[in-house]
Parts: structure tokens; sequence; C-alpha cells
């Protein structure tokens, strides 16, 4: 196998909250003055690990404070490089993004590409097929591994057959706290969360999970433990339009291809996630994801050579999440948090037209992942091993003491 570990990383100027509901804003972003960046920590955990071949780090950053990002990056990366860290910025990205549009003009160059979860995932997976990696384990930048056998665990198993036959192609891992703990804190919650929250569900999913067979299938993925080889990721793309939760909307995806998803309870990473800086922000997102999840599954369930799938195949969890009943649960948490507890406001605004907004969007939006789906095999194949692409990425995404290029006309 070649594995490669590729890390996504969001810059922002500050740590002001942003506006929500659009593409291009996530959950966090490390500011770029913090003096203990949030990757730092992410590339030190990896200096113990064995057998990493190559590091790639997607930066995510808006235009504003781009070049005040790639500096920061490109600073961590020298401290880090028996790592072989690769730097793909905006620059490199465009180079992908030009070969990708001389093999399928027609796609927007938005479905891959450094802004949105899941284009900035599909990026990774393009950039890891250019340089011939057959596996990618996917590290978000706010987790740490643990011990020396982590790109052990994350490939253990994958290639090979279950006791059925049944191949298994992608994996996941799972998180544990601050506290070392596997499962979500159902401490504190308040009355006006009850039909938002998933925490009991989830929990129980965990422990039955947890204490099960080392590796068996799953309706769950955890986006910065996971694992996926080329014969899935060469015919299944993530979809450029989830606003969050782009990882459990990949399992949807692979489903509807015939592909099971597979846990690995001897494999994890410490989850260090800094405070979120608005969670209304977050709820809008969560609003438009679910929105946009059920009108996409309506279309891809009507498609003819795509497999149902359904809340009840997706029982405990997260089955309740795309079902006809979210819509109320939406509208309810909305109001109850508008009369009780911090940004009342802001959930009044996404009660009144936040919901109505979501609806439209899903509308306008469902049909893109078809698109894409439609092109991607072809794409990775074109992109394959592309030993010129591989070699610009590697001049130009390799950090240097002093160097520092953008891309030209001899790059085209």
């Amino acid at each position: 196998m070649n594995p490669v570990i590729v890390i996504p990383s969001y810059w922002t100027r500050d740590d002001r909250p942003t506006d929500i509901g659009e593409l291009g804003v996530y959950d966090h972003a490390t500011p770029v003055d913090k003096p203990l960046p949030e990757l730092e920590t992410c590339l030190s955990s990896l200096d113990q690990v064995r057998g990493v071949l190559r590091v790639i780090v997607l930066l995510v950053s808006p235009p504003d404070c781009e070049a005040s990002a790639r500096a920061r990056v490109e600073g961590i990366c020298r401290m880090h490089t028996a790592l072989n860290p690769l730097i793909i910025g905006q620059a490199e990205g465009q180079l992908v993004q030009r070969v990708v549009n001389d093999i399928a003009p027609s796609l927007s160059a938005e479905l891959i590409s450094l802004r949105g979860y899941g284009a900035i995932r599909n990026m990774g997976l393009a950039v890891a097929a250019v340089l011939g990696h057959d596996v990618v384990v996917f590290l978000d930048d706010d987790e740490v591994a643990l011990d020396k056998d982590y790109l052990l665990n994350a490939v253990y198993g994958l290639g090979k057959k279950n006791r059925q036959g049944i191949p298994i192609q992608v994996k996941s891992g799972y998180y544990l706290d601050r506290k070392g703990s596997p499962f979500a804190d159902v401490s504190g919650q308040r009355w006006c969360d009850h039909f938002w929250s998933k925490r009991e569900e989830f929990n129980d999913l965990m422990n039955r999970m947890i204490m099960g067979t080392r590796i068996q299938r799953a309706n769950h993925i955890c986006g910065g433990c996971f694992a996926i080889g080329a014969q899935a990721f060469t015919r299944v793309p993530f979809d450029s339009s989830i606003t969050r939760g782009e990882d459990l909307d990949y399992l949807f995806n692979l489903r509807m291809h015939g592909i099971d998803v597979w846990f690995d309870n001897q494999w994890f990473v410490q989850h260090l996630p800094p405070e979120i800086p608005s969670r209304a922000a977050r709820f809008l997102q969560d609003v438009y994801r679910w929105t946009y999840e059920r009108k996409k599954l309506e279309v891809c369930n009507a498609t003819i050579g795509l497999r149902h799938v359904t809340p009840e195949s997706l029982m405990p969890y997260p089955g309740p999440w795309i079902s006809p009943d979210i819509n109320r649960r939406m509208a309810l948490t909305a109001l109850m948090r508008a009369i009780a507890g911090p940004e009342r406001g802001e959930y009044l605004k996404i009660f009144l037209r936040g919901r109505a907004q979501a609806h439209a969007w899903a509308d306008g939006v469902a049909n893109r992942y078809l698109a894409l789906e439609t092109y991607w095999s072809r794409i990775m194949e074109g992109l394959w091993d592309n030993h010129l692409l591989a070699r610009r990425l590697v001049k130009m995404g390799t950090a240097r003491l002093s160097w520092r290029r953008t891309v030209t006309e001899e790059d085209s």
C-alpha cells in the first residue's frame, strides 16, 4: 500500500464569527496570528508515527489573508520535514482544476476546489490520485495521533474481505475527547435542545461498536479518522454542496454505489476542537445540511443505477435526521432557542427566514451531485499518476526557507 495522510487546514484573519449558510463558511478556522495553531499540534503528533510517506496539507483561507496563512503553514511544515509535507493552496489547486477542466469542461470548478467542505475533500482525493497514492487517510488539523501505530491501524484490513467475502474499501475510526472518552457528553443539556440533540443516540451506537468485533459494518463516519482505498475514492466523490457533515454525507454517497463503510474499534484519534464562535451559526448550517440531504436523497433515490438510501436503513442513527420529521424538529428548535438562551435574535431569524431560504437553496442545487458523480471516474482516470502535474505540485507545494511562486503561463 502507498497511503497518504490528507489534512484540511482552515485559516482566517481573526476569530470573529462569520456569516453563515453559505459555501466557504466553516465551523471554526485558525486565526493567522494564533501563537500555537492546531496544525502544529497535529503535525507534531505525527512525528512519532511509523510509516508516514507523505502528508498533504490542504490550505483553506479567504483571499484577504491567503499570503499570511501560507506563510504560517509553510513555517509549520518546515519544522516537520520528516513527514514529507506538501502544501496545496490556491496556486496548486488551480493547476489541478485546469487538468480537471480539460477532462470535463462542462463541470463547475467549484466541485473540486479549496472552498466548501466536500469540494476540499475532493481536492485531497484528486491530489492523492495525481501522486499515485492508493489509500487516503483523512485527519483534521484539530486532532492528534496518540501512538506510533496510527497509520498501521488506519490501513489495517483495507483491501481485504470479511468472512462473508465483502471487500473492505472504506473504514472509519473514532474520536476521543480531551478526557479520553469516545462518548458524547450528555450533561448540561437544556430544555430547548430537546428536539436537536443526538448525543444519546450516538452514545448507544458507539457503545455497541466499541464492544463488538474489531471490524464491523458502520452507519457512521468520523471524517477526521477516515481511510479510503482507491477502489472507492476513484468511483465516489464527496458532495461539494454540503454545508457541513460532508463525512456522513459521503457514507450516503458510498451506499448509493453499493459500497459499505466499516468501523475499526482499535483505530482512534484525540479530538481537540477550539471553542465554536457561534452556536446559532452551526445550527443554521445544520438546517441547510439536513434540508439538502433530504432533497438530494429524494433525487438520487429516483435515479436509475443508484441504490436507495432510506431512514429505515440507517437506524438508530442517523436515520431520524433524514426522516420527514426533521422539518418539524428544525422549526421547534429554532423557536425554543429564540425564547431561551444566547443568540435569541439569530435563532428568530432562522425560524422566520432561514428555514425557507434553506429549502429554496436545496431545491436549486439538489441535482449538482449527479453531475459530478457522472464524470468522477473519468476525472480520476485522467489524474491518476499524472507525472507532469505531480512534478509541478511537488515543486510548488514543498515548503522552503525562502521560496514562493504563483501559477504562471508555463504551468498551464
